[in-house]
């Protein structure tokens, strides 16, 4: 008897999804790497038949990407460490596409990991880590929702403790929202946020309308090269955060890439992530 097939997600913002899987498949077989993901292959490999030729022009894209978003990868497992040490236990990954930590990384059994994303993500992600044989290190909830609707309950449900400090993490998935969309992200996370809580956001000083990024768009959206409206958090959401409880510090790609050993990643003084803490 055969295997069902696996709905792979071949257009829209979950398809991106694929990409980092394989620059984190990419980066596991380094000798030099950053970190290891045993289970990036399989999501590549699960995924390419059905792309067919237009896996040839995602490839190109990803070389492209690849210093940057490999780093920004290493980044957050520092940052899911340095929560833990400091005595968190719930993570909430905003946007977690493939995202393994709840698999590869050794995390306290006690942990509360949660992970956000589309259905259709799931639909594609959940099959191919059980045919793997994955099985997490710690308590895993995954949660299809979309950050533009009302998820909040729904995250609440899964046994999110509000009254207990949380690290939320946003690998880029924000940039990839309207702007009304992104900042109300925030404004409801941070009413979950009890004191001491985490939030780690990406920022990326990028033109979304042009290189590679209008190319990722035109192949994310099967040729559409409709201009983006403004997306993202805008360039007050620092003044805002200080002004709903949050103190934030941040440090550029330049800085953190040379730390770990990658410093010919540089995205420029205002690309970097920047860490608030709840007061």
């Amino acid at each position: 008897m055969t295997e069902a097939a696996v709905p792979v997600p071949v257009a829209g913002v979950a398809m991106t999804a694929i990409g980092i899987a394989v620059v984190r498949a990419r980066e596991t077989e380094r000798d030099d790497r950053l970190y290891s993901d045993p289970f990036a292959h399989l999501f590549v490999d699960a995924a390419k038949p059905s792309y067919g030729a237009r896996w040839d022009e995602l490839t190109p894209l990803l070389d492209m990407f690849y210093p940057a978003r490999t780093v920004s990868v290493r980044l957050v497992d520092d940052r899911v460490e340095a929560a833990v040490r400091q005595g968190i236990r719930q993570i909430v990954i905003l946007g977690a596409g493939l995202d393994t930590r709840a698999f590869r990384m050794d995390l306290p059994a006690d942990t509360r990991f949660f992970e956000l994303d589309l259905p259709e993500t799931f639909a594609f992600k959940e099959p191919v880590l059980t045919r793997g044989g994955a099985t997490p290190r710690c308590e895993r909830h995954v949660l299809p929702v979309d950050l533009c609707g009302d998820w909040a309950e729904a995250l609440l449900a899964q046994g999110l403790r509000a009254q207990e400090p949380t690290l939320w993490v946003d690998e880029g998935v924000l940039g990839y929202l309207l702007r009304p969309d992104a900042q109300q992200v925030v404004a409801t996370l941070t009413e979950l946020s009890a004191p001491r809580s985490r939030f780690d956001i990406g920022s990326f000083a990028v033109d979304p309308n042009s290189g590679a990024y209008l190319a990722l768009r035109r192949l994310v959206s099967g040729g559409d090269e409709t201009p983006r409206a403004a997306a993202g958090l805008g360039p007050y959401i620092e003044k805002w955060l200080h002004e709903h409880g949050w103190d934030t510090s941040f440090q550029t790609w330049a800085e953190q890439a040379a730390a770990i050993g990658r410093p010919d990643t540089d995205g420029g003084p205002e690309t970097g992530n920047m860490v608030a803490i709840r007061r």
